[in-house]
């Protein structure tokens, strides 16, 4: 079999590597090997084969592993010899497309189940945790988590055992039909947790892999995303899978469901670069029309990263998808030869490299190309797009995602007073528009085009790009890429036929030079390279294999890592050198004569050889022998050596009359170059050869007819004619490389090129053919799009001839002129005409390919804007000002003038001087430039003065030099002696031609630019004038400058600014002098000077001076009024700082003792045997379920003052009272309510009743309420029954709400069933509220009031020292003292008793607090009020005073009259007060806080700002500080309060084991059942319904309503330290972040502190609840049924009943109308009972004077 003798020869040709050689070749490879031939550049090393078919496979570069997922397996290889170290089993299973995973709790499978096979879908390695993820088709693309060492063991138990929060969501992974793709990402997220990226192609409803019989129970891809992150943490495995971020919906990318069949999407790769992660893509959505056709999508996700979050609590918020997510298009090809689907993708570097097919083709023989496409091109569109999208009105280019669920519509709406940031630019933000998609595709030119290319890996190798494609029919293509991506060479390898290459391939982690692919049936490991194939240095780097390179030492091809010097600097030539740089030797002399007595050879090595120092450098003959060589290192790559020679007697012998000596260089021991020179015998060469030519190896020489003999390789002439000229070449000399070795053919030379050098033909066995060009300079770099730039190309191979050179730019061909052609190494062009445009210029020669530049030529367009002045006279001379862009492109420039004369702008005229000797024998001087001639001086005899003639253009020029009419040709002086021996001095060089080059003229200005500068005669003048920048430097003699017809006296400060100074008088008849600058012929006029009259100037001086005098006479004064005025304002400012910086100072002081001193234990302080007042249920309910109506009934209390002590009388509600009809009416109301109550409990009538109502117009939210707290009064007896109907109207809310934002829902409090909510969890969570949270809440309470007045409170004002709520802060310093005061009670029988008050309290406040000290055990509504009762003082002289706040003895202050205080009447401590009740109140005045503020005050104005003004005129005793200073008062009232704060917080969120809140187990199971339902499986979302429901419907009810529980007194102070504390909990139970800084207000910056803390405390509350034992509807019916049992009676049934069947008659048609479109309700006959009770009750009804 001669593919078997091949593939022998081969084995026995390469060597494995030795850590890849272990062990003997498995038979898969054998078989393999056998039917595989070889290629010459790529060689399989390994090969696993399958017995099913593969689907993906992922290598494990730490562990040297590599897994291989088949159908219905699982392999894991070692990653070097590809054995097999275990497998598992994953199919088939018994499975139905139509069932959930049968790992769902609950979820049992009613639809017949078959053995199925399982086929991967998704393989990827978390190297962190060391797992591994495995995703398959079957149960609904379920995902196992294995362990990376060994994958027949799970590394993590999913779901967990016993877990009951188990949802589709989690399970449903990867797609569930083998033909649909999937692909995955595994990236590490905030705090270092694993997360996963996963995209799954739609397999439902309306797609070709959903089955035909469709049922309703699968559920599973319409709430499936297309795109989602999951959480991937082993350690949190009840997370596992789960949407990861907050909120689930922006960590998700689900297409609607009616736009999934425009957006079918088959997802290609996945792949993270930098921040972000890549999906490509490709669109499948069909239907016939051009815009619906296969296109290809490139998406990027900004990605967290790793970093650490401070705090320890759960990981905060990340980057949200939807937010980050931008798509744009892939366009391979154009419209005339497109290819429009991605198969295939590969990132490398700075470019993205796509295999794309003709859309709708397939098959193996499809048409195929490989495109590539920058990444900065893909970051720039992006940014460009969403900036446009944020400010550009309806831009074109961009576009929102209206096919997601996130979509806001497709239209942007800018936004143009938003400046986005870069990271907004790059990964969007929430206020802005997102999902995004660009409109225009990224395009892209075909790199390569080869038929069934289906996977492409690529490797930027030393500079140079390699790619690898895959082939649908089994074979592997290796491609070169040159810098500007154009092909340089190809190799091809078959490794399975007639099985496809896997779309991905990937490199060995630890070995870049082995790739990992992958057939149908087999995982092969290739050798990408095989570089000893190869045997010369120039096969080696002409094969453009840019793996191989030339190891210099080892004299052989291999890879740079295989190259023991490898990393030495030279040791090792890639192709970026090039085979120029191949070793080669020069050995000097190159012919011996056998007589000549020669010892040393000198050997010139060239190209790239290492530094030889230090080694073992050697010349070997090739006979054994060999002698020590000597280097000479001298820079640069070349370096010089000497060999001896072999002795005479060890000479070889001559068989004729020559012989030619091999000599070989070895560095230790190994030939790195090799050469040869020749020994020859000149007498037996004339005996042999006589009388024929010789060409002789040195020069063309003259030869005489003398006998003498010359030493030659061929022949030797004995005799010739007289002066017979001999052309003597040698080709090695003066061809460096291929093209001018050819080259000399034109010369009649017999050269050709072998073996990397010139030689004759004769000694080439096989001709090469030239390498392909190579571009080392182009000049100019840009040129018009018109064509005619002269453009100069440098390089080596550039052909040998004019005729066979083809240049191009762009695409344009570009004409070579012939004779400024130079062989091989230089060419010029003419360029053609062309679009503005950039690219590289290429270079091709026939039998050769072509070579690009690496400098780009660009086209310009030039354009002219201005041109100035726009005349001039016929006769020329105007100098021409041209203005616009890109005047200077191309290689030449050339100004006409109506198409005349050409426009010199290149004026000349600068001093040549020319040095030399001898000058005195020349009678005329004359120089030529540019075609220009000038005469010269002579000077003296050593020096010659000229000047240069203009020019047109700017230009590298010759000049010439013209002696006595005779060009000068540097000849030096003839000897008068021949035949002298060289001196050892050199003689002074004499030269030829002298280069010149020619610059624009030289731009100067005047400091200022000033066109025209004013002079006053008899004054001197200084210009001041500066040299624009540029390339011409002149001497300082060149300049000079004239005033008109003055000269100017010139200084220079630097080579670019001089000063030109006059200082004589400018006398002229005109008014104005040109400046002129002049330098050469340069005549430049910058600036013209107007001349002034003197007289003119001596009177306006004179006036000038006389009016600066006046006004500084009269500034002086008024500066020193000023000054005094100042001084004096200073001082009392001065005053005021220091008084204003010592109350600061007395008040931050203060602060600080009270932070350190006040932030005491109130416990000590509070009475804890005081028993708390709570209301009964009744009064609690009615409270809560009617806060408006409680607040505005008169609760009165009539006090008997008798020796039982007080009786009052307790307060009524309607609904508390009975309900009694009239006699003649009686019967009629209450049969017609007896059947309306029966109505209500029927669950249809009351649902339709309901949602009837909710639908008009003119049914308020208030209305709402009503009715709810109403229901919920009439079926108080019947709680299950309530319950059920809250359920059903709750079902019929989440159904709204979860089609718009399920996250509103139960915000607020606008309909029905949401009012029946709160007061359901009212009802339910009363005994819990008073058993466990009642005391710690009573406290908190009695904490706030107590140290509310251990301060200063203004009685009208009521802002108040201690405070949590800014606006309600006493902002000044009030001087207030605490005192005890002893008072008794008369008439009561009570002793006396201390009471603690401030003296700055005001009687009524005084009062409050005896009245608070002596029935501190009784409620509120039992207390009597201030108003009540009258304060005598006795002072001790036997007389006694009765107190008021205001009396004759009130004193004014502000023009207001001040209440009086304790330090008013100057009572002392201890003083003996007594009260008593009053007759009957004194209604002279009213509560303090009611009164007019313009007349009365107590502490502090009302309005402090806008009565700054008056105060600071009457010189008020007030003294103003800044009122921050006062916050600190705030920190510690916070301080103090803080234990019964979380005290109470504790007691809400924790879980008594003894009695758990049952309901809110209930709800809370309720909620997440409707959610599983709905397939909302967001835990945020979750999370907000609780808080909704409970927290914030409830708890902060309460929090900011303490009179619902207690019988207390809520003052308005209370209530606004109450608001900060329920603001606390509200931010505690949010998910957001609280974003504070030093504009917040204080309410949010006081608890900021503590608030995470809080949120732990919420989130564990969430969890413990949601971990405890389901309750069954029985068991909670029977909770229910014993809290209706005992509140049974406590409220008016048929009362509200009433009031309900006023809004039945209000909306008796609509209900009626309602009633009768529902078909239930039809068949009961409801609405015929409905208008049953309405004739019963009409015009009987019983008018109750009740607000319920």
């Amino acid at each position: 079999c001669p593919a078997a003798r091949r593939t022998r020869r081969a084995s026995r040709g390469s060597r494995p590597r030795a850590d890849r050689a272990g062990g003997s070749m498995s038979p898969s490879l054998l078989l393999i090997f056998i039917f595989l031939p070889l290629s010459a550049a790529l060689r399989v090393e390994r090969a696993f084969a399958s017995e099913t078919r593969t689907n993906n496979f992922a290598v494990d570069g730490a562990a040297r592993r590599v897994y291989v997922a088949a159908v219905n397996a699982l392999h894991q290889l070692n990653g070097t010899t590809l054995r097999a170290e275990t497998h598992r089993r994953t199919g088939p299973v018994n499975d139905s497309r139509l069932c959930h995973a049968p790992q769902l709790p609950h979820a049992p499978c009613e639809h017949p189940t078959e053995p199925t096979d399982n086929h991967n879908q998704l393989l990827a390695l978390d190297p962190a945790q060391r797992v591994l993820v495995a995703c398959g088709s079957v149960h609904q693309g379920f995902c196992e988590l294995l362990r990376a060492d060994d994958v027949t063991r799970a590394a993590v138990d999913f779901p967990p055992p016993g877990a009951r929060a188990v949802f589709p969501s989690m399970l449903n992974v990867a797609a569930n039909d083998p033909r649909a793709s999937t692909v995955g990402l595994v990236f590490r997220g905030p705090g270092g947790r694993s997360r996963l990226l996963v995209a799954a192609t739609y397999t439902g409803s309306g797609t070709r892999f959903f089955p035909n019989n469709r049922s309703k129970e699968d559920l599973r891809f319409e709430n499936t995303p297309e795109i989602a992150i999951r959480s991937l943490d082993a350690a949190d495995a009840a997370r596992l899978f789960t949407y990861d971020i907050n909120p689930s919906e922006d960590n998700v990318l689900k297409i609607k469901q009616e736009d999934k069949p425009r957006n079918r999407l088959s997802f290609v790769r996945a792949f993270p670069r930098g921040g972000y992660a890549y999906l490509a893509m490709n669109n499948e959505a069909g239907g016939g029309r051009k815009e619906s056709r296969p296109h290809s999508l490139l998406a990027r996700i900004c990605l967290d990263g790793p970093a650490p979050r401070r705090g320890s609590g759960p990981p905060a918020e990340g980057r949200k998808l939807t937010e980050s997510y931008v798509q744009l298009g892939l366009q391979c090809g154009d419209a005339g030869n497109l290819y429009g689907r991605l198969v295939a993708a590969y990132p490398a570097r700075q470019l993205l490299f796509g295999v794309f097919s003709r859309a709708g083709s397939g098959g193996p023989g499809s048409g195929s190309a490989l495109c590539a496409f920058r990444f900065a091109d893909v970051e720039e569109a992006i940014r460009r797009g969403r900036a446009d999208c944020s400010t550009v009105p309806g831009s074109a280019e961009v576009q929102v995602l209206d096919s997601v669920i996130q979509g806001s519509g497709a239209v942007c709406v800018p936004k143009p007073n938003i400046v986005l940031q870069s990271d907004q630019l790059n990964c969007g933000a929430a206020h802005l528009q997102h999902p995004l998609a660009l409109r225009r595709p990224l395009k892209a030119t075909p790199i390569y085009e080869y038929p069934g290319l289906n996977s492409v890996a690529v490797d930027d190798v030393h500079n140079h790009t390699m790619v690898f494609l895959g082939t649908s029919s089994g074979k592997l293509r290796k491609i070169s890429l040159w810098r500007n991506l154009t092909l340089a060479n190809h190799w091809t390898l078959k490794v399975a036929a007639g099985e496809s290459v896997h779309h991905i391939m990937t490199f060995d982690p630890n070995d870049r030079n082995y790739l990992y692919l992958m057939t149908s049936h087999h995982l092969l490991l290739v050798r990408v390279a095989v570089c000893s194939q190869y045997s010369s240095c120039s096969a080696c780097l002409n094969s453009v294999d840019a793996y191989c390179g030339w190891c210099t030492l080892e004299s052989r091809c291999s890879l740079k890592g295989e190259c023991s010097r490898g990393n030495t600097p030279r040791a090792w030539i890639g192709i970026e050198e090039g085979a120029g740089q191949c070793p080669s030797m020069t050995l000097t002399p190159p012919e011996i004569s056998v007589s000549a007595d020669v010892k040393d050879m000198g050997i010139l090595i060239d190209g790239s050889v290492p530094d030889l120092r230090g080694a073992l450098v050697e010349c070997d003959y090739g006979t054994g022998r060999s002698t020590r060589a000597t280097v000479h290192l001298e820079s640069g790559p070349a370096q010089i050596q000497t060999c001896p020679l072999l002795p005479r007697d060890q000479y070889p012998s001559i068989p004729q009359d020559h012989i030619i000596v091999p000599v070989a260089i070895r560095v230790d021991g190994v030939s790195v170059v090799s050469g040869s020179f020749v020994i020859y015998d000149c007498e037996r060469t004339g005996e042999i050869n006589q009388k024929t030519g010789c060409m002789f190896p040195t020069h063309v020489i003259f030869l005489s007819s003398s006998s003498s003999v010359w030493g030659c390789r061929g022949t030797v002439f004995n005799s010739l004619p007289p002066l017979s000229p001999v052309e003597v070449y040698r080709c090695d000399s003066g061809s460096s490389d291929c093209s001018e070795c050819w080259g000399r053919e034109h010369q009649g030379h017999l050269c050709a090129w072998c073996d990397s050098t010139c030689r004759p033909r004769g000694h080439c066995q096989q001709h090469t053919h030239c390498p392909a060009p190579e571009i080392y300079k182009i000049h100019p770099r840009n040129g018009p799009a018109e064509g005619g730039t002269l453009l100069t190309i440098e390089g080596r191979n550039m052909g040998r001839r004019p005729a066979e050179v083809q240049v191009s730019v762009s695409g344009s061909p570009c004409r070579v002129i012939e004779d400024q052609y130079t062989v091989s190494v230089r060419l010029v062009c003419v360029t053609g005409r062309a679009e503005p445009l950039e690219n590289v210029v290429t270079v091709r020669v026939e039998n050769s390919s072509s070579g690009h530049s690496s400098e780009i030529f660009t086209y310009l367009v030039s354009l002219l804007t201005s041109l100035h002045p726009g005349k001039g006279p016929r006769s020329g001379g105007t100098r021409v000002t041209i203005t616009g862009q890109h005047l200077d492109s191309g290689s030449g420039i050339r100004v006409r003038v109506n198409d005349t004369q050409d426009c010199s702008i290149h004026s000349g005229g600068r001093p040549i001087t020319v040095s030399g000797q001898g000058f005195d024998l020349v009678q005329s001087v004359f120089m030529e430039v540019v075609g220009i001639g000038r005469e010269c001086s002579v000077k003296t005899p050593f020096f010659i003065l000229c000047h240069s003639p203009p020019s047109d253009q700017s230009r590298e020029a010759v000049a010439q030099f013209y002696l006595n009419g005779v060009v000068y040709r540097g000849d030096g002086p003839a000897s008068s002696e021949l035949g002298l021996e060289d001196e050892e001095e050199e003689e002074e060089p004499y030269v030829q031609h002298f280069q010149m080059e020619y610059v624009e003229d030289p731009q100067f200005y005047t400091a200022n630019r000033e066109r025209l500068i004013k002079h006053h005669p008899g004054e001197p003048l200084t210009l001041i004038i500066t040299k624009a920048p540029g390339s011409l430097d002149l001497e300082q003699e060149e300049y000079s400058v004239m005033i008109g017809s003055y000269p100017c006296d010139i200084s220079f400060h630097n080579t670019q600014l001089f000063h030109c100074t006059i200082n004589g008088t400018l006398s002229s008849s005109e008014r104005e002098l040109p400046v002129t600058v002049c330098v050469g012929n340069l005549r430049r006029v910058i600036a013209r000077v107007q001349l002034g009259g003197r007289e003119l100037a001596i009177i306006v001086s004179i006036v000038v001076c006389s009016v600066l005098l006046l006004l500084c006479t009269v500034a002086l004064v008024v500066y020193c009024t000023k000054s005094r005025r100042a001084e004096r304002y200073w001082q009392k400012t001065l005053l005021q700082m220091e008084e204003m910086e010592s109350q600061i100072r007395e008040e931050i002081r203060k602060g600080f003792a009270e932070l350190q001193t006040d932030m005491t234990d109130l416990t000590k302080e509070l009475n804890r045997s005081q028993g708390i007042p709570f209301l009964e249920y009744k009064q609690f309910v009615t409270r809560t379920f009617f806060p408006k109506v409680s607040q505005s009934v008169c609760y009165c209390t009539v006090y008997d003052n008798d020796t039982n002590g007080l009786h009052p009388v307790p307060e009524t509600h309607p609904l508390l009272q009975d309900w009694q009809a009239s006699n003649t009416t009686r019967p009629n109301i209450e049969e017609g309510i007896t059947l309306f109550s029966t109505l209500l409990n029927n669950k249809h009538f009351l649902i339709t009743f309901v949602h009837a109502l909710e639908q008009q117009r003119d049914f308020a939210v208030r209305d709402r309420c009503n009715l709810a707290s109403l229901l919920t009064i009439a079926l108080h007896g019947k709680l299950e029954y309530y319950t059920s109907i809250m359920k059903e109207l709750l079902v019929d809310l989440i159904d709204a709400s979860a089609s718009k934002n399920p996250k509103l829902m139960l915000r607020r409090t606008e309909s029905v069933v949401e009012k029946m909510l709160t007061n359901w969890m009212s009802i339910c969570m009363y005994s819990y509220l008073k058993e466990t949270v009642g005391e710690p809440f009573f406290l908190l309470l009695c904490a706030i009031k107590q140290q509310i007045n251990k301060g200063s409170i203004d009685a009208i004002t009521g802002k108040a020292r201690y405070t949590l709520n800014e606006e309600w802060l006493l902002r000044e310093n009030i001087e207030a003292k605490p005192q005890n005061v002893s008072v008794s009670f008369q008439g009561c029988g009570m002793d006396s008793v201390s009471v603690r008050v401030m003296n700055t309290d005001t009687i009524c406040q005084v009062k409050e607090k005896i009245l608070e000290t002596f029935y501190k055990n009784l409620p509120f509504s039992q207390l009597p009020h201030a108003e009540d009762v009258d304060l005598e003082w006795f002072p001790g002289d036997g007389s006694s005073r009765i107190l008021h706040d205001l009396d004759n003895t009130s004193i004014m202050e502000d023009g207001r009259k001040k209440l009086n205080t304790v330090v008013h009447y100057q009572i002392p401590e201890g003083a003996a007060l007594a009260m008593s009740m009053k007759d009957k109140r004194d209604n002279t005045l009213g509560r303090a806080k009611d009164l007019d503020t313009e007349k009365y005050i107590h502490l502090v104005l009302p309005h402090d700002d806008l009565m700054e003004t008056k105060r600071s005129q009457r010189q008020s005793h007030r003294k103003k500080v800044l009122p921050e200073i006062y916050l600190t008062r705030l920190l510690s009232t916070k301080g103090t309060l803080q234990k019964f704060l979380d005290d109470l917080f504790q007691a809400i969120l924790s879980m008594p084991a003894e009695r758990p809140p049952l309901a809110v187990k209930y709800f809370f199971d309720f909620l997440e059942e409707q959610a599983d339902k709905r397939g909302i499986s967001d835990p945020d979302t979750l999370h907000i319904w609780k808080t909704n429901s409970l927290p914030l419907r409830f708890w902060v009810n309460i929090l900011k309503n303490p009179q619902f529980v207690f019988d207390i007194d809520k003052t308005d102070h209370m209530d606004a330290c109450l608001s900060v504390i329920a603001q606390a909990f509200i931010d505690a139970c949010s998910l957001s972040d609280l974003q504070l800084g030093k504009d917040s207000p204080t309410n949010k910056l006081l608890y900021a502190k503590e608030i995470p803390e809080y949120k732990k405390r919420v989130q564990c509350y969430y969890r413990q609840i949601q971990e405890m034992a389901p309750l069954s509807e029985q068991e909670m019916n029977a909770h229910l049924a014993e809290e209706s049992r005992r509140y049974r009676n406590e409220f008016n049934t048929n009362l509200a009943l009433t009031e309900i069947y006023k809004y039945a008659k209000r909306y008796r048609n609509q209900v009626a109308s309602a009633l009768e479109g529902n078909p239930a309700a039809r068949r009961t006959q409801l609405h015929h009972k409905f208008e049953q009770v309405i004739a019963l009750v009409e015009d009987n009804i019983y008018e109750c004077c009740s607000e319920a």
